[in-house]
């Protein structure tokens, strides 16, 4: 043996582990069954959280370099992939929960009070990590959602929200993409040319379409020059940069288009692994939102209209967060942009060939 030899038991801390589950309804003479599967699932998840900050961290350390080096990038993809499984393995935690009733739940529910959820410190840490910020934050009970937090958590917590979030980290990485100009090739002029024939064909067949009425035919015409404007702002950056201000875009001009181009030609080879790290981002994205949404329906199945442990207005609040908390929205909305493969412009020879691993 090359090292000195390890007893699976002590190795896991086994001990530790299986003497931290410590019933406050057994502590008050008042043993209540379903506490221990309350725990149990908490402390589950906290363990999970963990390894979701261990993932997210060696993640943020690459994308916060100033070059992200080629090798690099399958890792992190990797990294981000196990993160989506590891929430979605978590949500089905809740079907385990769900084995408790309403009822089960009062017999020690009163014990657990001012205890919430909403103390947990690391899942505050994921979010933020991630790019949630202060201002897209639902307040808890009309205070900022780190005052929840011990005084030594809510310092650690101002530190972070003051440090680079995944999100700044990846928005200066896509700004930085190439291929969007070359000397023979300039993407976001023939994505232009390409969106503009699309909708004048799409006009001229509703034009000439004996099936339609004249008034539909005006009505159509109306919807697909709205929908034209709405194109308008990704080739104007001013435009673009009021809207922005305005919370219609989070991302910057040149990170959007950098997103649109690794969306619509994901299969050059180069551009496999940005588009993966692109969709994992969305998956978890979409992924805490589930979780999210299956929590706050857990509460109203548990709580109804009742108040919730912390103090908040239990399943409302859950709600409400689900539909505010998001971060990655600006990939969600990038699909308005999406054209059909067949009239994306092609590439010149001399860009498919950067684009090709040589």
């Amino acid at each position: 043996m090359k090292y000195p030899a390890v007893h699976y038991h002590d190795y896991l801390q086994i001990d530790k582990i299986l003497n931290s589950q410590n019933p406050k309804s057994h502590e008050y003479g008042k043993p209540a069954h379903d506490e221990m599967l309350f725990i149990v699932v908490h402390q589950t998840y906290e363990l999970w959280f963990k390894q979701i900050l261990f993932e997210l961290n060696a993640v943020l350390a690459t994308f916060s370099r100033e070059k992200v080096e080629e090798t690099e990038m399958g890792v992190a993809s990797s990294r981000l992939e196990r993160t989506v499984s590891i929430l979605k393995m978590i949500i089905g935690q809740i079907d385990v929960l769900e084995t408790m009733t309403p009822l089960d739940f009062l017999e020690f529910r009163d014990m657990l009070y001012p205890a919430s959820g909403f103390q947990s410190y690391q899942w505050r840490l994921i979010e933020t990590k991630l790019g949630l910020r202060m201002t897209d934050r639902l307040a808890f009970n009309q205070s900022p959602f780190y005052k929840a937090l011990s005084p030594d958590q809510q310092n650690e917590m101002m530190n972070v929200l003051n440090q680079p979030s995944l999100f700044d980290a990846v928005e200066k990485w896509l700004e930085r993409t190439p291929f969007l100009q070359s000397q023979n090739f300039t993407f976001w002029g023939s994505y232009q040319d390409a969106v503009t024939r699309m909708f004048h064909d799409d006009m001229n067949i509703v034009r000439n379409n004996s099936a339609l009425s004249e008034q539909d035919k005006e009505k159509n015409l109306k919807s697909l020059e709205a929908s034209l404007g709405t194109f308008a702002a990704l080739f104007d950056e001013n435009a673009f940069a009021e809207l922005r201000s305005q919370g219609h875009f989070r991302l910057s001009f040149k990170a959007l288009h950098a997103a649109l181009l690794i969306q619509l030609y994901r299969d050059q080879p180069i551009l496999q692994t940005p588009f993966r790290i692109i969709r994992a981002l969305l998956d978890i994205d979409e992924t805490m939102t589930n979780w999210r949404y299956r929590h706050a329906l857990m509460a109203h199945r548990m709580l109804g209209q009742k108040i919730g442990t912390g103090g908040s207005s239990g399943h409302k609040y859950l709600a409400d967060a689900t539909a505010k908390h998001k971060i990655f929205s600006d990939f969600f909305n990038l699909t308005t942009f999406f054209i059909p493969r067949s009239q994306v412009p092609v590439l010149p020879p001399e860009v498919t060939e950067r684009m090709n691993y040589r």
